[in-house]
This record gives structure tokens, C-alpha cells and sequence, in this order.
């Protein structure tokens, strides 16, 4: 089986990235259906290939649908695509407070006069922030295909950050009973840890989507530290730079290289956080004309 990886190496509106990822689960989704209505016309090989996409969006805070208000349907992510003011946004609780930095996706007003847009998604957890010094990084993969339930990909998202931390030296990585990936500060890695990436995915029919969010610059904290990030109350975040990584010549590219071959050797590796399906033989890279057509 062969895996594409998409990466887009500019700072992109998040709604781009959210388009890409919603028409590559529909190939996936349409595939399925298909091939359960008529298997023989549409054989499981022909199916199309699993997708990552990396990028980084610029200033967003996105819901999970644990904070999803309640005039914003679980099924539809454009709630506020006709707002065209702070005010007028519907928000989660936790966004309440920082209405004022806010603007609507739809804003027409020059977006440099805001600090960040708000969008609602259908992936699991809470509230959480994306933009410029972080990289996020959406699997679209029929986990079926793969063999991969639903709890070991949590597990495969996060060892393969784990993996990527550790090829930079970092010790002290870890999981613990929250999802993302976590740091042990100080020295001999005791002490509270912090988090320096989130994790939070969507399922249908066994299709994942969303992904992982993480930091890699100092960049992305200020603005996690205006909420309390994916509910975790007294809970703080790092970034690979903030955990003694010189950064200064890592660029996104490098690190979503290095977790795409971690995610392939953790898949191919088979264990409680790979797959027991088909091996992940070639990696390939695509563009956006690729998706969009």
C-alpha cells in the first residue's frame, strides 16, 4: 500500500486545509460505499490511497465537539460562515473571554487587525489553538484497510511524536491519562509535564480525520494561554524549542518528514500502536492541484 503526504509549506486560512481534508475523507467515504454496494465493481485495491496532511494555518482557535455551542450543529462547521463580526459569533464557553481577539472567518475587514479566527470541527476533545509555529498534521486513512482500531491510533499518532522527539534528542517524552504528547521539564525529566502536542480525531465508517497539533517554536504559546486548552484545567504547553531544541534551522517540512516516516515505520512495525494489516511500502508527495483536481 502506498501512503500520499501533502504538505503545504506556506501559512494557509485554516478553511483551506479543513476543504482539503473534507474532500479527501469524501474520496474515502464514496470508495466505501461503493465498494459495499457493489464489491466486485469496486475491488478494496482500488481504493483510494491514505492521505497526511501537514500544514500550518494561520491564528485559529477550532472547537472539538465537546465545546460545540448549542446553535452550532455537530454536522455542519460553517455555523458562522456569514458572521462578519466578533459579536455576532456563535462561541463555546471556553472562547467566551476572548471574544474581543476573535473575527469571523467572513470578516471583510483586513485580518491583521484581529489575532485569530474561530472555526468549529467535528473532531473529538475540546478547544484548542493552531497557527504559525506549530505544525498540524491530519491522517485520512480507512483504518479498516490498515487494521488499526480506533484507540491504537491515538496510540500511533502520539508514538510517532514521541519518535520524532526523540530524533531530536528530546528526553522525557510521554503519554499519560490525557491524550497528546507531554515533556517532563527539569532535571531527570521530574516535575509536571508539559504538553507539546495535542491530539484529536474524527471517525466515520472507520475514516479518520484531524489529527495532531504540534508546537514546535514558542510562537503558539501565547495564545494557548488565553484558554484553558483542550479543557485541561492547570495543565501548561511547551514546544520542541521550549524543550531545548534549537529550531533555528528545523523547518515544518523537516518535522512532518520526520513524523510521516515515524508513522510508517510505527504502521509497518505491526505491535499495540501499529498495524496488522498491509505494510506502508512507499511514500509519495502530492500537491494541492492533486486533491483539488
Amino acid at each position: 500500500m502506498r501512503l500520499a503526504h501533502l504538505h503545504i509549506p506556506n501559512i494557509i486560512p485554516f478553511r483551506q486545509a479543513s476543504l482539503l481534508q473534507q474532500i479527501l475523507v469524501s474520496r474515502l467515504l464514496t470508495h466505501k460505499r461503493k465498494q459495499s454496494d457493489s464489491p466486485a465493481l469496486f475491488p478494496p485495491t482500488s481504493a483510494p490511497d491514505p492521505t497526511i496532511l501537514t500544514f500550518t494555518p494561520r491564528p485559529v482557535y477550532t472547537t472539538g465537539r465537546r465545546d460545540l455551542p448549542a446553535s452550532c450543529s455537530p454536522n455542519d462547521e460553517s455555523s458562522n460562515t456569514f458572521a462578519t463580526k466578533a459579536s455576532d459569533l456563535s462561541l463555546p464557553t471556553p472562547l467566551e473571554p476572548i471574544r474581543n481577539i476573535l473575527t469571523p472567518t467572513s470578516s471583510p475587514t483586513n485580518a491583521a487587525q484581529h489575532l485569530a479566527e474561530y472555526y468549529p470541527t467535528l473532531r473529538g476533545g475540546q478547544t484548542t489553538y493552531h497557527g504559525p509555529g506549530q505544525l498540524v498534521i491530519y491522517t485520512i486513512l480507512d483504518l479498516r484497510a490498515l487494521r488499526i482500531g480506533p484507540r491504537c491510533h491515538i496510540r500511533l499518532l502520539e508514538n510517532s511524536v514521541l519518535d520524532v522527539l526523540k530524533g531530536f534528542g528530546v528526553k522525557g517524552g510521554t503519554t499519560t491519562e490525557d491524550p497528546g504528547v507531554w515533556v517532563k521539564p527539569g532535571a531527570g525529566n521530574s516535575g509536571i509535564p508539559r504538553k507539546v502536542a495535542a491530539v484529536g480525531v474524527h471517525l466515520r465508517r472507520f475514516v479518520s480525520s484531524y489529527g495532531v497539533g504540534f508546537c514546535i517554536t514558542e510562537e503558539p504559546l501565547w495564545y494557548l494561554r488565553q484558554i484553558v486548552a483542550c479543557g485541561l484545567e492547570g495543565k501548561e504547553s511547551t514546544s520542541l524549542e521550549g524543550v531545548g531544541v534549537n529550531v533555528g534551522d528545523v523547518t515544518m517540512e523537516e518535522v512532518s518528514t520526520r513524523f510521516v516516516q515515524a508513522f510508517v515505520d510505527r504502521v509497518n512495525s505491526g505491535g499495540p500502536s501499529g498495524g496488522q494489516g498491509p505494510r506502508l511500502d512507499e511514500v509519495y508527495r502530492i500537491q494541492e492541484d492533486d486533491v483539488l483536481g
